[in-house]
């Protein structure tokens, strides 16, 4: 590593202050801090110091988005060669799904870095690393067989209307992955949904049908699925979604380190098993008789509270903001899937619609706890005078 470190100082010789490529010193930057600990140091002022900075917390939520990826890599195979009637391998299927989602990955850090690289390079600041997550996130909730082009499209939205026009990572007030999808759905509407886009290749092989639970439900039809196949993600679905089982040991993860918040977790899928309990006991259409448990384990609710909703930046920030702010995303959730037969997958929207009141959230929690400190600060005066 010494090797190394010294080969990087060479190289960042012309790069230094005064030197010619001054100018562009942000973007080696971002290249040397992603290999090595930056050697910042505080030189005056309290503060507190930890061992955790940006770096290490964004690769810590892209380690938990790993088992979730890799089981998408085999499920996009999977449901290709079983409604093909090809034999095939646990290889063959990872393969395929393999193929198909990392162009994806690719192209969503190539087009969404350069722009932050670009960003940097001109309000000269150093290129912060929560790319690093959003990068990933965008083409794990896509479809697996979305043009190339469309990735690229919805990831240059995202970062350049809902990342950077707000000042770029930290200072977002939405969550920058699910706006690529809000996009590309709205712009693109038929590679984002119907019954041939959730399985490769089926919209050029005839007798696919990929239709997901959720679609076929809205739809009026019944559900094929065992509980195992749910819970465990052999269905149809945006790439990395379908499988709660992986999503839960990423959701784990992020739990046991502290890096995603266990309240909105826990408060989302609250939210979510009491609506859809509700909608049980009303029973008016077959999305609202579908069973309150199985509501949570399918489609990508359990990935967007899990990944989406803890997102630090858009979420609430307060303790007692915190449960609300996850309740009501699985309350939407539910009632937008339920009440929407165009679109019965209604985390998305929750989601991005609780980014927007979650500084409200936070204000009236922060009011009502001066109140009460204020209430009671004038009962122990009251007391003692």
């Amino acid at each position: 590593m010494s090797f190394l470190r010294k080969k990087l100082d060479d190289l960042k010789r012309p790069f230094e202050k005064g030197q010619k490529w001054e100018k562009f010193a942000p973007a080696f930057s971002a290249f040397d801090t992603f290999l090595f600990v930056p050697d910042h140091t505080t030189k005056k002022g309290a503060h507190i110091r930890d061992a955790v900075d940006l770096k290490r917390t964004m690769m810590v939520v892209v380690l938990a988005l790993i088992p979730a990826l890799i089981y998408g890599m085999y499920n996009t195979g999977y449901q290709y060669f079983s409604q093909t009637g090809e034999a095939f391998t646990f290889f063959d299927a990872f393969l395929h799904g393999a193929w198909k989602i990392v162009p994806m990955i690719v192209v969503s850090y190539a087009v969404g870095l350069g722009i932050e690289f670009i960003f940097a390079i001109y309000r000269g600041h150093e290129v912060n690393e929560g790319y690093l997550v959003t990068g990933l996130l965008i083409p794990m909730i896509m479809p697996v067989d979305i043009p190339l082009w469309m990735v690229a499209v919805s990831v240059a939205f995202a970062v350049l209307i809902g990342k950077e026009a707000f000042g770029g990572t930290g200072m977002n007030i939405l969550n920058p992955a699910l706006m690529a999808r809000a996009f590309a759905f709205f712009a693109y509407p038929t590679y984002m949904s119907g019954n041939k886009v959730w399985v490769s290749e089926a919209s050029n092989v005839d007798g696919i049908s990929g239709e997901t639970i959720l679609g076929s439900l809205a739809a009026g039809k019944e559900v094929s699925y065992d509980m195992w196949s749910m819970f465990a993600g052999a269905i149809p679905g945006s790439i990395a979604e379908t499988s709660t089982l992986f999503i839960g040991l990423g959701a784990l993860l992020l739990i046991l380190t502290g890096i995603g918040s266990w309240r909105i977790i826990v408060g989302g899928f609250i939210g979510a098993a009491a609506m859809a309990f509700l909608f049980n006991l009303w029973g008016a259409n077959a999305l609202m008789s579908f069973p309150w448990y199985q509501h949570l384990i399918v489609g990508g609710l359990a990935f967007g509270i899990v990944f989406m909703a803890t997102d630090p930046v858009s979420a609430a920030q307060t303790y007692k903001g915190k449960w609300i702010y996850g309740i009501l995303v699985g309350v939407f959730s539910v009632m937008i899937r339920v009440f929407n037969p165009a679109y019965p997958e209604g985390v998305m929207l929750a989601i991005l619609l609780m980014n927007v009141f979650a500084p409200t959230i936070d204000h009236y929690v922060i009011e009502a706890s001066i109140k009460r400190r204020k209430k009671r600060l004038a009962t122990v005066t009251a007391k003692s005078a």
